[in-house]
């Protein structure tokens, strides 16, 4: 409620040389320059997950009637989810992996992703964390390698560690 608050009846007008226009009230978006901005625009756009157990037909329709909510809000707040970039990661043995709507727009389906940094798949294993943190090690050894002429071993060490 204390977001919402603060998001609402937000007046603005344009000030040029000294010259401004009337208040006007906003009626979507964030405002400018404030500390709360960045942060509320980041979790929109970089950590909104849905989440939930299906082990029955209800759960699958309980989980598009959440993402139906998602979509009312986002519309709300004249948002809206670019559903090209929104998977689903359907996990388990078991699972019937139901198709799922967003914006008028079945979502499609994904094996693994990277989350908050680290690459998570639908088997929950480590093989491809461990694969990619060998492939950015190689990487940053190959610029050592090549960028630095010398052989001193206090130049060097340092510099892989």
């Amino acid at each position: 409620m204390w977001v919402s608050n603060w998001l609402s009846n937000i007046k603005q007008r344009v000030v040029i040389n000294g010259t401004h226009s009337d208040w006007v009230t906003v009626n979507s978006g964030v405002p400018q320059r404030s500390v709360l901005g960045p942060i509320l625009f980041n979790i929109f756009i970089n950590y909104t997950k849905l989440c939930k157990v299906i082990d029955t037909e209800e759960d699958s329709i309980l989980l598009q009637m959440d993402l139906d909510r998602l979509e009312a809000w986002a519309e709300k707040w004249q948002m809206r989810f670019n559903t090209d970039k929104c998977k689903v990661m359907h996990m388990g043995r078991n699972n019937a992996s139901h198709p799922y709507i967003l914006n008028g727009k079945t979502l499609g389906n994904t094996d693994m992703e990277k989350d908050l940094g680290i690459l998570v798949n639908s088997k929950l294993n480590c093989k491809n964390r461990c694969q990619a943190a060998a492939a950015k090690a190689n990487k940053i050894i190959g610029c050592i390698k090549r960028g630095i002429d010398a052989r001193d071993e206090n130049i060097v060490l340092p510099l892989y560690k």
